[in-house]
């Protein structure tokens, strides 16, 4: 995928003085996109330009807000994973407009939301990485999409052997999901760029 890359990045909207140009990076579980920024963010280190990356699953909700609410495992996973109206307000909304965004960001461990201060700079490539960002509550506020295409086998042979090990809840939550996000939202067709993995 490295070599992807330099071609990938001259296809993004010029970093103008004192602008802020957002990106997505979307694709399914375990398709590469964190490694996929890691290259993009070495890359515009080479070239001097700012880079601010958020990693939507950084803003999931604690647990009883998305297990056990009575909403199939599959709604659970898409809709009440995130606060989907919450992080269009006080994320993508204010992207362009301000300096600071105070956000609830998520403790896996503690299982708690902490109000987190993200410093962004006049001029910067704001990248968002993660899953299902193309939903129609955010689509509108990026400047470009990339979607990482990666088949499910090779995602799910990505994943640990203990993971692995509770597919009824791939079935259940994860795959289902991804499917109605396919169906519902065709993000390959809605994609800038799509790049296989």
């Amino acid at each position: 995928m490295e070599e992807n890359i330099s071609n990938v990045v001259k296809m993004f909207p010029a970093v103008e003085q004192n602008q802020k140009v957002v990106i997505g990076i979307d694709g399914l579980s375990r398709a590469g996109k964190t490694t996929f920024v890691s290259s993009i963010e070495r890359d515009m280190q080479e070239k001097k330009i700012p880079v601010c990356i958020f990693h939507i699953d950084d803003y999931i909700v604690e647990r009883k807000r998305r297990y056990h609410t009575g909403y199939e495992a599959w709604y659970e996973y898409y809709y009440l994973q995130w606060d989907i109206n919450y992080l269009r307000k006080y994320l993508f909304e204010r992207l362009k407009e301000t300096k600071e965004l105070q956000l609830r960001t998520y403790d896996d461990l503690a299982d708690t939301q902490s109000l987190q201060t993200i410093k962004l700079l006049d001029t910067c490539l704001i990248i968002i990485e993660g899953v299902f960002l193309q939903r129609k509550e955010w689509r509108k506020y990026y400047d470009f999409m990339i979607y990482l295409d990666s088949p499910r086998e090779k995602r799910f042979h990505r994943e640990s052997q203990t993971t692995r090990n509770n597919i009824e809840k791939f079935e259940k939550r994860y795959w289902k999901a991804e499917d109605y996000y396919m169906e519902t939202v065709s993000p390959i067709e809605n994609a800038d760029i799509v790049v296989r993995n």
